[in-house]
């Protein structure tokens, strides 16, 4: 059975996450979202600075390190600046640094759906481009919203692939942000259907479709 899935890879994921759609037909060895995506969405646009040299293992991972470093240094600047109490988490997922903030009362840095979480994500990969010189995917996470959305839309791509098997009819989901559809597109295809992107942005859906 085919899992190829068309999805939507964005680099700030504005949105990842960033927002230039960029619509490509990917298989279920595909990478992490996008974010956006990231799902910054970025997931966000990955349209800052030069393109970043291809690197492999320690180099990488030692490269990816030192992004969610800068990255770091600069949000800690800012809970200075709004006296903000958080503490900061990094790591490397996949081929980008993540870095998270949790806190006791963040949601003003994350701002309705994540509109204030997606600008800060932007500044910061602007802020390691400024360091580097190259752009960064790097993914930000703010009081865990991220990683709730993405648990809440694999749930519904894997809920709507059970409605689409039980019925044999496509199924169209609402409107969603590239960092959205990509996370979608990913569920639907781990469970084994397809998927694809229609409409024209900000109203682009993802419609899941039964086996041939």
């Amino acid at each position: 059975m085919s899992t190829e899935t068309d999805v939507d890879q964005t680099d700030l994921d504005q949105t990842d996450p960033d927002q230039t759609d960029i619509d490509e037909t990917v298989n279920e060895d595909s990478g992490p979202e996008d974010e956006s995506e990231d799902e910054t969405g970025d997931e966000t646009g990955d349209e800052t600075g030069g393109q970043r040299e291809p690197a492999s293992g320690e180099d990488l991972v030692a490269q990816l390190e030192r992004e969610g470093d800068i990255a770091a240094d600069y949000l800690e600047e800012l809970l200075d600046i709004a006296d903000l109490d958080g503490d900061l988490d990094m790591d490397v997922e996949a081929d980008r640094a993540a870095v998270s903030i949790v806190g006791a009362d963040l949601s003003q840095l994350v701002g309705p759906d994540g509109k204030v979480l997606e600008a800060l994500q932007e500044l910061t990969r602007l802020a390691v481009y400024r360091e580097t010189g190259e752009r960064s995917r790097l993914m930000l996470d703010i009081s865990g919203f991220r990683a709730d959305k993405r648990s809440r839309l694999t749930k519904l791509g894997e809920d709507t692939v059970a409605q689409v098997k039980a019925s044999g009819e496509p199924v169209s989901l609402d409107p969603m942000s590239p960092f959205e559809r990509k996370i979608v597109h990913d569920a639907v295809a781990a469970a084994g259907l397809r998927s694809e992107s229609e409409g024209v942005e900000p109203r682009r859906y993802v419609v899941v479709l039964p086996a041939d």
